[in-house]
């Protein structure tokens, strides 16, 4: 695999058995590789395979069949435990629905990937505090998810995923549940990540949101139909 290419996904498929003779193919046979620094837009209609993708990409799902790698790591091959520190490791995920923990402050909930990895609490306490700063949440870091609008919901969210300094950023929807108003700041954070050399990687179904990427992939029942 080429230095600069740090995702590959070779011949990958993804089905599911629904029922007890219903299979269904949720990807079929996908070939993608992402550059370092890349900011990648995956489009494409709902039920075409677009979280299915990103979820084997972040190592939230295993294919049926096919090799994705992470840098050098076939990650089609490794156990949950192995797949999970390369998670926490290299990988920053931002979700439509925030996935915030509802019981624990902004800043508990920036801190939480820096225990999984191990950071000493006096560490984590002052990453947390600057990535709060950095996404103009200072003064709302002791507030918890339900004291807390969207669009902040989404910077704590995204703190949150730049915590361990990952290489791969991962975003689902990230505007889905925000106005347009409020999208635009969240794709304006995600370009600042882009240009501090981070690479993105984010589903959207949403064409004026995918502007913002360099390159952008179709994906239609399951295969890729169209790059630009």
């Amino acid at each position: 695999m080429r230095k600069d290419i740090i995702i590959k996904l070779e011949n990958v498929w993804k089905t599911y058995l629904m029922g007890e003779d219903n299979y269904v193919h949720a990807l079929r046979g996908v070939n993608l590789e992402v550059r370092k620094g890349e900011f990648l837009a995956i489009m494409g209609p709902s039920g075409s395979g677009k979280s299915t993708m990103v979820n084997s990409v972040g190592c939230l799902d295993v294919p049926t069949k096919g090799k994705i790698y992470l840098e050098s790591h076939d990650i089609s091959k490794l156990h949950e435990s192995d797949l999970a520190q390369i998670r926490g490791r290299m990988i920053g995920f931002i979700f439509q629905q925030f996935n915030l923990i509802n019981t624990l402050t902004a800043l508990e909930n920036v801190m939480l990937p820096m225990i999984f990895q191990g950071m000493i609490p006096e560490e984590r306490d002052e990453r947390a505090r600057e990535l709060l700063e950095h996404v103009g949440l200072g003064d709302r870091m002791h507030h918890r998810p339900s004291e807390l609008s969207g669009g902040q919901q989404q910077r704590v969210a995204i703190a949150r995923a730049i915590a361990n300094d990952p290489e791969v950023i991962l975003a689902d929807e990230p505007t889905g549940n925000l106005d347009s108003k409020t999208g635009n700041v969240v794709i304006d954070y995600l370009r600042k990540l882009h240009k501090e050399g981070k690479t993105i990687i984010m589903v959207t179904h949403d064409s004026n949101v995918a502007k913002a990427a360099e390159r952008r992939e179709y994906l239609k029942d399951g295969i890729i139909v169209k790059s630009l």
